[in-house]
């Protein structure tokens, strides 16, 4: 009898362990991809946070918590709160590159979200393709993103080679302007730039003036501006950030010049502005997202009322809306993916949005095309450093006279 008892006990021990490696292999293929717990999704972002290059870091990291702050006061994606780690990498490629194998080794990450930079993207980039980690709406409009299609990576904004192209053809059909110039960011996001200028170009059988640049994260315009003063170009288009890209400008005015200036929208365009003041007035800078202001667009006004609440004391600006519009993008396509939520799942239905709103502003992704977006508008530097809105290159202040 007691041997009986004892088998059955046995028995019953081998099959409480059984249910219980059932429930918890249940429970692993519910939740165990990587940053994906019951009750959390980890997203990670490397972007400059300190430095010359802050703002643009910081626009669009804050402008990504506004929504997401949103979403998990409203009990998260199917009862997952977003987690968004931000580590500063000071827009430089090598703490870029660190700062993404943290996040996907040691913060096990779910996926890599709105890290800011053509050259940071170019050393964050192979380490998520290798690891199978969704690279999800960088700030850059850089090609190595776009051409040829990598599975992982979804880009929200238009393209360098699309701000450049509409650029030069309102410099030319407009204002009748052939003898244009490049000064640019001498790394990978300056020279995306400087060739979708030639590009542009040469579809017009025309060929660059001249072009000189500066070192990234430094003020260093001074023999640029030298250069570019030997071929009075009557149109400099500019590619890199609002600090060195302000300078030159009003150094360039200062010496005499009378081109007029225009800049990618990665410039950081309030920021420039802001340094600028009325001394950039008709400076012309190319936006991917909607006006930031105009808050009869359903997303603009989201925008306003969800920082407000959600990251008090954050004044809105371009960077912020384009954070704000990618977040709603991921959380749009987290929410959509069915269970169990896995990378390629999320992959799979990022590639199934088509003419998506966000709210006026509609993104479309499939298999063969990851960059939801085609938008490219103008703005210009107004009175007191106000970017404002414009239709085209015909409506500039005037800024010499």
């Amino acid at each position: 009898m007691k041997k009986y008892l004892f088998q059955l006990s046995r028995f019953f021990i081998l099959l409480v362990l059984v249910s219980f490696f059932h429930l918890s292999l249940f429970s692993i293929q519910s939740y165990g991809q990587t940053g994906v717990t019951e009750t959390e999704i980890i997203v990670g972002q490397s972007c400059a946070l300190k430095g010359p290059a802050q703002a643009l870091g910081m626009g669009m990291r804050d402008g990504a918590q506004a929504y997401i702050g949103y979403v998990n006061s409203m009990g998260g994606i199917k009862g997952k709160k977003i987690s968004l780690i931000s580590y500063d990498d000071g827009y430089e490629p090598d703490i870029c590159a660190a700062n993404t194998k943290k996040l996907i080794d040691q913060d096990k990450v779910f996926l890599l979200f709105g890290y800011v930079g053509t050259p940071t993207s170019a050393a964050a980039v192979p380490i998520a393709t290798e690891k199978q980690v969704p690279y999800f709406a960088p700030f850059t409009g850089a090609e190595i993103l776009r051409t040829p299609v990598n599975r992982q990576i979804f880009n929200i904004r238009a393209s360098y080679y699309q701000e450049t192209e509409a650029m030069v053809e309102q410099l030319i059909a407009v204002k009748n302007i052939k003898r244009i110039s490049v000064f640019y960011q001498n790394d990978s996001y300056g020279k995306a730039g400087l060739d979708g200028v030639k590009k542009a170009l040469a579809k017009r059988d025309l060929e660059i003036l001249n072009e000189a640049n500066y070192p990234r994260n430094t003020l260093e315009v001074e023999s640029a501006v030298k250069d570019m003063l030997k071929t009075n170009p009557r149109a400099v288009i500019m590619v890199g950030a609002y600090a060195p890209c302000a300078k030159f400008i009003s150094e360039m005015r200062k010496q005499g010049s009378k081109a007029l200036f225009l800049n990618v929208s990665f410039v950081g365009s309030d920021a420039m502005g802001e340094i600028l003041q009325n001394n950039g007035l008709g400076v012309v800078v190319t936006q991917v997202v909607p006006f930031p202001f105009f808050k009869k667009i359903p997303v603009v006004g989201e925008y306003h009322r969800l920082l407000k609440q959600f990251t008090p004391g954050v004044e809105p600006n371009f960077m912020g809306m384009e954070g704000f519009i990618a977040a709603k993008a991921l959380c749009k396509i987290l929410a959509e993916t069915p269970d169990p939520l896995t990378r390629k799942s999320f992959i799979d239905t990022a590639e199934k949005q088509v003419n998506a709103d966000l709210g006026g502003f509609i993104i479309s992704f499939s298999s063969d095309n990851h960059q939801g977006s085609n938008l490219v508008s103008f703005t210009q530097v107004a009175p007191g450093g106000f970017i404002s809105p414009i239709v085209s290159l015909k409506d500039l202040y005037e800024y010499v006279k």
